[in-house]
């Protein structure tokens, strides 16, 4: 059986993950078989906030490379944008980032 931090694995921070905060949206990478409903569960449970909407998709492995011959691929993911209820207390993560 999982539990809710093998659901989440970590929050994504970039620019445009940034911009949708005043929004209460927020975005994870989870495990690659975490469906909505374990991703919906484990947030709440870990952050206690209620969630409204879980959207997924997967993030294709690109190439990469050292030097001419030691080609290789980067990891697949899968992400979560995660959209809260307006009465719902904001993520304490990514507070100070935005």
């Amino acid at each position: 059986m999982k539990t809710a931090y093998d659901v989440i694995l970590r929050p994504i921070v970039t620019e445009q993950s940034m911009e949708d905060l005043d929004i209460k949206k927020y975005v994870f990478e989870v495990a690659k078989d975490a469906g909505k409903i374990e991703i919906k569960k484990a947030v709440e449970e870990i952050f206690g906030v209620s969630v409204i909407k879980v959207t997924t998709c997967y993030i294709r492995s690109k190439e990469k490379r050292s030097g001419a011959y030691p080609k290789g691929y980067t990891a697949k993911r899968k992400k979560a944008v995660v959209k809260l209820s307006e009465d719902s207390k904001a993520i304490e993560i990514f507070e100070g980032m935005a």
